[in-house]
């Protein structure tokens, strides 16, 4: 009732304006197209239903549901705030989530780690330990210390492995070395680097902020040829001192025109990397051939 008398008093107020001014022609309405509609409470619950596409993979892959037991999650959905019932609950199952992703793949990685070095890990003691750990139960060491020291012995159990598996390498590298000193026209810088002059170059020596463009080729003590840009029939361009330390030390002692054969020391090289077809503590021998100074 109170609308409709507002109606009226407002159509009569335009009514003696009117009156008093002539009223100007109203422009027309654009026209609305005709559609064909839906009652809104429909439409309402057809947008809702349309919503539900893609949910239940999304449950499964990102939430870890178990579709078999979709009543109950209708049942938290119509709940919508947690109980503390609820809350314990969704602890103890991230707990017993954390445990699985813990036990059967952070220390299964770490044990196989340690375990090449011939040691093994103790689980029920690492479990114990992140246990203390999450609930900062007092020890008698600091975290800051435990770290150090964690870092250490993992350090230790890497090259102990490393050593077993590939020790012989670096064995037998050390043996070439020594033999190979021997030969005519070998020499050996003070860092253990030994090269071989088989050109001399005329030009300048480049300095180790310089890049340089090279022709090379690498082979390990076997014969076995690496990498090479004869066979790429293009030379390299790099930074020489953004290479191995045996080419940093050699290029800075090679004019530009000189061809050496370099024999490099594992700890020169790769070390205890692996570095693609090159296996760790590997003595190398390079052709390198010293084109020009890249200004």
């Amino acid at each position: 009732m109170m609308r409709k008398c507002l109606f009226i008093l407002l159509a009569m107020a335009t009514l003696t304006a009117g009156a008093a001014k002539p009223r100007k022609k109203a422009a027309k309405k654009a026209a609305v197209a005709k559609v064909d509609t839906i009652d809104i409470r429909k439409f309402s619950y057809l947008m809702g239903r349309i919503n539900t596409e893609g949910l239940k993979p999304y449950l499964v892959q990102q939430k870890g549901v178990d579709t078999t037991y979709m009543a109950q999650f209708v049942e938290g959905f119509r709940q919508g705030e947690m109980t503390v019932a609820d809350k314990q609950a969704k602890a103890r199952i991230a707990g017993m989530e954390i445990y699985d992703d813990v036990v059967k793949r952070v220390m299964p990685g770490l044990s196989k780690q340690v375990d090449e070095s011939g040691c093994t890990m103790d689980r029920e003691l690492f479990v114990k330990g992140f246990l203390d750990g999450l609930t900062e139960t007092p020890a008698d060491i600091s975290k800051d210390s435990a770290i150090v020291l964690v870092q250490k012995n993992m350090d230790f159990y890497t090259r102990t492995a490393m050593e077993k598996k590939y020790g012989q390498n670096r064995i037998e590298g050390e043996e070439f070395l020594k033999a190979n000193l021997k030969k005519d026209s070998v020499q050996q810088t003070a860092s253990g680097l030994q090269y071989k002059v088989i050109t001399m170059g005329s030009g300048a020596k480049p300095a180790k902020d310089q890049k340089v463009k090279v022709n090379y080729e690498g082979r390990l003590i076997n014969g076995t040829v690496f990498d090479s840009s004869y066979r790429r029939k293009q030379p390299a361009t790099f930074g020489v001192g953004q290479v191995i330390k045996g080419w940093t030390e050699a290029l800075q002692m090679m004019p530009v025109g000189s061809k050496w054969e370099l024999y490099i020391p594992q700890e020169l090289a790769y070390g205890a990397r692996e570095q693609s077809k090159i296996p760790p503590f590997s003595c190398l021998i390079f052709t390198v051939e010293l084109l020009d100074i890249v200004k």
